[in-house]
């Protein structure tokens, strides 16, 4: 399990739109809530290296039945010999904070809601720390996830059963392709 020794209240104004500081009321706002977020929140991640095949129908990944389809991720992974597969999570709390907040405080649900956006980027930030260690950030490729160019979204449950993520952080997803909990990620990162 990760701890957030402090989410970044700077990128949860940017997720609300707020580009310059923000003024007093909302700053008020991201530090109650800040504290309340960190405190719900269980942070966590998997993950599974794996060898890549290129071919005519997408990009294989050793032990995924189905392609990685579409000319962005190819691209993507060109010059790759690997790839990791990254599903992290914030947890349901983040789910149940939002709507909690959002009986009695519009505006602070707007706040944990991008709180909660900014603390499932730096888990995912961590966590590529984490699993690449030292390694330069130049032989690695950004994450991208399915959703993402022309990857399909419909990809997000075959990672999920890749990564045992259900059993192993509580992922899922619904049958709209959705991650559930909402804040949650799926990634695919090259590796050359």
């Amino acid at each position: 399990m990760i701890q957030l020794e402090e989410i970044s209240k700077a990128e949860a104004a940017r997720y609300m739109g707020i580009r310059t500081a923000p003024d007093e009321k909302t700053a008020e706002l991201l530090d109650r809530y800040e504290k309340i977020v960190r405190s719900r929140l269980m942070p966590a991640y998997v993950w599974r290296e794996s060898q890549l095949t290129f071919s005519t129908e997408g990009v294989y990944l050793s032990g995924l039945s189905v392609p990685l389809t579409g000319k962005s991720i190819q691209k993507l992974l060109t010059g790759c010999e690997r790839a990791v597969v990254l599903a992290a999570t914030v947890s349901a709390a983040a789910d149940s904070l939002i709507r909690q907040a959002a009986v009695s405080d519009m505006a602070g649900a707007v706040v944990a809601d991008a709180l909660c956006s900014a603390a499932i980027e730096q888990v995912c930030d961590i966590a590529e720390t984490e699993i690449f260690g030292d390694m330069p950030r130049e032989n690695r490729t950004y994450r991208f996830s399915p959703g993402y160019g022309d990857l399909p979204i419909e990809l997000q449950k075959n990672l999920l059963d890749f990564l045992n993520a259900q059993r192993r952080i509580g992922l899922s997803c619904t049958d709209s392709h959705m991650l559930t909990p909402t804040k949650s990620v799926t990634a695919i990162i090259g590796v050359k």
